[in-house]
């Protein structure tokens, strides 16, 4: 009886983690869907709009780099659900395209995991959620402490900085932090 019962249980055990699995892929899927509807419904109306009514945040712009296919929806804030959808904006800095520094944040290992491949003199794409479009270039890159990012605010030159945790294949979260900075090369005004 006991040589039954074990396979059985085994079994069922399997069956709930691959459902819990398959749940959360689901719902990071369908949470990607309903970023990009809210953003194109910004874009259309010149409205914030969120993409679920419990949203503590709200899409501000989207971020490609085409030569390596990379493109996230950027959200305003960098609280713990924001990060868990996407790229953060962080409070305080400016918008994308606005003079002075623009600052993304994200996770290494999710919406900013493609920062790894991007080269020095790479084009960023940015559009943002009132249908203005930039193109900056990637001009450096270094990695620092978390306390000591060397990011002047009061720059009067338009710039956009994308960071993350450093090393980008680490476990666990440490004090660095890389840091990618770019500069305005180019504004495409696509709003109404």
């Amino acid at each position: 009886m006991l040589r039954l019962i074990s396979p059985l249980v085994l079994t069922l055990i399997g069956l709930i983690l691959f459902g819990d699995g398959a749940y959360i892929h689901a719902k990071a899927w369908l949470a990607q869907v309903l970023l990009e509807r809210a953003f194109d419904r910004s874009i259309a109306t010149g409205q914030a709009v969120k993409p679920w009514s419990w949203a503590d945040t709200w899409p501000v712009a989207r971020i490609e780099v085409k030569r390596i296919g990379a493109s996230a929806i950027v959200l305003e804030g960098t609280s713990g659900q924001a990060l868990a959808f996407g790229p953060g904006h962080i409070s305080g800095t400016v918008a994308a395209g606005e003079r002075g520094v623009a600052v993304y944040a994200a996770h290494r290992d999710t919406h900013f995991r493609f920062l790894r491949n991007v080269s020095l003199g790479e084009v960023i794409d940015v559009t943002r959620n009132d249908g203005k479009h930039f193109r900056f270039r990637a001009d450096s890159s270094a990695v620092v402490r978390y306390d000591a990012s060397g990011i002047d605010p009061a720059t009067r030159e338009a710039e956009l900085v994308l960071t993350t945790c450093w090393p980008f294949d680490a476990v666990v979260s440490g004090p660095e932090r890389y840091v990618l900075r770019a500069t305005l090369i180019e504004t495409n005004d696509r709003s109404r």
